[in-house]
């Protein structure tokens, strides 16, 4: 498949940007799409790397079960261009991929959208995204030259990215530790599961450095 861009292209400009800050080594975390491109970084460009952490990602693995019908007809669906219609939309998505387990905090998702929207918004840009990963393919064969340390974190009610995907990594991935989390979805629980996740990684980074 053709694609403007590719994953491949987006970790080459992270890296890019590690060169241009002049850091030789980091911890690389990515969340979703990002989780992804962190995979990607890690693979293509280990000596870069001194630990990945992968959040609700998955291998790109074709033979592995796909979202939830709805939630792909609503993450296809083109956002309105109006802010107000634009973070209505949002946080039906947003209320469509949060797990069950864990309150869902409307304000600060809502707050989320309308900055989000701000900062820059353009309508075709979650087309170009989805038709990015799409046009890399499947991952998982790569994902076994990974070295750095590695921490795979999934919800274990996730619509979208359905927790194999998140086993399925783990597998691939030399010696990664695997996070499930019971009870969330395709986010991370604003006042709930966030101090759960950042000590998780905090915990791994310090280990892969060797405090």
């Amino acid at each position: 498949m053709d694609a403007p861009y590719t994953l491949d292209d987006m970790a080459d400009d992270a890296v890019g940007l590690l060169d241009a800050l002049k850091i030789d080594k980091a911890h690389i975390c990515g969340i979703s799409m990002g989780g992804a491109i962190a995979q990607t970084i890690a693979f293509r460009h280990p000596s870069h790397v001194r630990s990945m952490t992968q959040v609700y990602a998955t291998s790109g693995n074709p033979e592995l079960p796909a979202a939830k019908p709805e939630i792909m007809a609503l993450l296809l669906t083109p956002p309105p261009e109006e802010r107000e219609a634009y973070i209505d939309y949002m946080m039906k998505f947003y209320r469509a991929v949060a797990g069950r387990g864990f309150p869902f905090d409307e304000v600060w998702h809502r707050k989320l959208a309308g900055r989000s929207y701000d900062r820059a918004f353009y309508g075709p840009g979650k087309a170009r995204q989805f038709l990015a990963i799409l046009a890399h393919g499947n991952r998982k064969p790569l994902l076994a030259s990974i070295t750095a340390p590695t921490l795979v974190i999934h919800g274990a009610d996730d619509p979208l990215l359905p927790v194999s995907g998140g086993r399925d990594s783990a597998e691939a991935i030399p010696g990664a530790e695997l996070m499930i989390i019971e009870g969330m979805g395709h986010d991370m629980p604003h006042g709930s599961a966030w101090p759960l996740i950042v000590e998780a990684v905090v915990a791994h980074v310090r280990k892969a450095d060797g405090l």
